[in-house]
């Protein structure tokens, strides 16, 4: 993304994640761009700001919970305190997610790493994997 390349939105799970955000919780703000992140909702629950992210399933749940600490930092960094929360409807799930001491230094490291990662002058080698098969990015690395 930072190199302006985006996911196939066509995908299989692209088009599903975009269909369950827009058919759940239908009550709450929903898509808030960050400038650099859009986070799926917003709500209060007794006086406390919660960031939603929505999820198709648990299967991702730590690539999940990143994102959503990220996000959680991202608002922090504008005077805004916020708790996360993991929502998989068809789960019914609802995970926590708090951005504390740990998490905080976990997601700057990531951050590092990615920001030399984009940095690179090249792409690195691709590395086919259990998850190339679905990603809506496959045909940047394969074609």
């Amino acid at each position: 993304m930072s190199h302006q390349l985006f996911p196939d939105q066509e995908n299989e799970n692209v088009s599903m994640g975009r269909i369950i955000g827009e058919s759940t919780y239908a009550r709450d703000k929903k898509e808030i761009d960050l400038g650099n992140a859009k986070i799926d909702l917003i709500r209060s629950e007794n006086g406390n700001l919660i960031v939603g992210e929505v999820k198709k399933s648990s299967r991702f749940i730590q690539s999940a919970s990143k994102q959503l600490l990220f996000y959680l930092l991202q608002l922090r960094e504008m005077g805004i305190d916020a708790k996360g929360q993991l929502m998989i409807p068809e789960e019914k799930k609802k995970i926590e997610v708090v951005l504390d001491e740990t998490g905080e230094a976990e997601i700057r490291s990531t951050i590092k790493e990615i920001t030399a990662l984009v940095n690179r002058e090249t792409a690195p080698e691709p590395v086919k994997n259990k998850y190339c098969r679905k990603c809506a990015y496959n045909e940047f690395c394969w074609a």
